[in-house]
């Protein structure tokens, strides 16, 4: 049986980071990161758009907004110092009529507040850095950057494995036994004895923390991200980022349009129910997975209280000429000719009981076991700083 001091459940790039953080402040310890897949940022991460994200849609002095600033910085010094490529392009974001202005101007204040650098911009300014952009006001956020994070996920992994750590693939989690001196967990290579454990599982976030008798008291439901891509002739319409105004309601931020750091733009997403946590195409169905969405309370208020918006999503998912209106509404010189499909992601969408959509982290822990619930973006953006502190805490136990 392997013997480790921590062992992290789930090679996305939290989990990742969390290990790699682990490895520089202890480096005499001992560290195992167990991924189901053949490869690390098989799921969210490696569908990720690659956005710096700055921090200004988050609530003031929030952990996203701290995080995020903090985390944002960490990730471009590490990738300086690792020669990954990354770009500080800008982004605006559009208010596409007056209805959207008073919106518009509070996002800007939240910006402000949360030490964003970023300006309020006309017409006549947005055309010079968004010449097909339409709108009658936005906001510039000069320090969004774009990134790849798979090759960051690469680079953690290399890291981890010069410090004597572990990164195991095809390592799928099945149980864990808690004891007072540690805890074993049970796997597909095996046991794996370790003296405190962290999960960061994504889409099966809900499913792992309950290996460990806690729970989020709320569940994941799978919303499947649909893009295009621009075509290479059309590639003019857009320069770097271009971004609505938000829908203070959900979670989401729209359609928009993102440049890629390794070249291309993508359009997207349009947000639908899949029919399973790893449902990438329209055909995928896993049964018990939608059951268990179907059957589940909060989903069922959640699509009460917002059907018409769903209905409008599927019908973009089937309608490639609703799609594109939703896509003119910011860059209205664009048509479906300029668009070829793309990999869809997932996102794991934590559904609180009552039906609200859990837009925070979400952290449980016992003595053994701490597992990050649920981090919707910024986490990539963040993750250098999330497993920061999720090695602070794992420092208090070993002190």
């Amino acid at each position: 049986m392997r013997q480790v001091d921590v062992a992290v459940v789930g090679g996305g790039i939290v989990g990742l980071a969390a290990a790699y953080q682990f490895t520089r402040q202890f480096p005499e310890r001992r560290v195992v990161v167990l991924e189901k897949e053949e490869a690390v940022a098989s799921h969210q991460t490696g569908h990720n758009s690659g956005v710096l994200h700055s921090g200004i849609y988050y609530k003031p002095g929030s952990l996203k907004a701290i995080n995020c600033r903090a985390g944002k910085q960490a990730m471009e010094s590490f990738c300086t110092t690792e020669g990954i490529p990354f770009e500080t392009c800008g982004k605006v974001i559009v208010a596409a009529n007056e209805t959207e202005l008073p919106a518009l101007d509070r996002l800007f204040e939240r910006g402000q507040a949360n030490g964003v650098h970023c300006a309020m911009i006309g017409v006549e300014r947005l055309r010079e850095l968004e010449p097909e952009a339409a709108g009658v006001r936005a906001i510039h956020v000069a320090e969004t950057g774009i990134v790849n994070y798979r090759q960051v996920c690469d680079r953690f992994v290399l890291r981890i494995r010069e410090r004597d750590g572990q990164v195991l693939t095809r390592a799928r989690v099945t149980g864990l036994s808690q004891k007072s001196s540690g805890v074993i967990v049970h796997g597909t290579v095996g046991d794996v004895e370790a003296r405190y454990v962290v999960t960061c599982a994504g889409l099966h976030c809900d499913h792992v923390t309950a290996l460990s008798r806690q729970t989020l008291d709320a569940k994941i439901v799978p919303f499947r991200g649909e893009y295009f891509a621009l075509k290479p002739a059309a590639r003019r319409l857009c320069r770097n980022l271009i971004y609505p105004v938000p829908d203070p309601k959900f979670p989401f931020l729209g359609v928009h349009f993102t440049r890629m750091i390794c070249g291309g733009v993508e359009c997207g997403p349009n947000a639908v129910l899949a029919f399973a946590r790893e449902g990438y195409r329209k055909s995928d169905v896993n049964i018990a997975d939608l059951a268990e969405t179907l059957t589940y309370s909060g989903f069922l208020k959640m699509a009460r209280k917002h059907w018409r918006m769903g209905l409008g999503e599927v019908w973009r998912s089937f309608n490639k000429k609703a799609f594109v209106r939703a896509l003119q509404r910011l860059v209205p010189n664009i048509r479906a000719d300029d668009l070829s499909s793309i990999p869809a992601g997932v996102r794991a969408q934590l559904v609180a009981r009552d039906g609200s959509l859990v837009d925070e982290w979400v952290i449980r822990e016992n003595t053994r076991v701490i597992n990050i619930g649920n981090t919707p973006s910024p986490a990539a953006t963040a993750s250098l700083n999330i497993g920061k502190l999720i090695v602070e805490r794992l420092g208090a136990r070993f002190s």
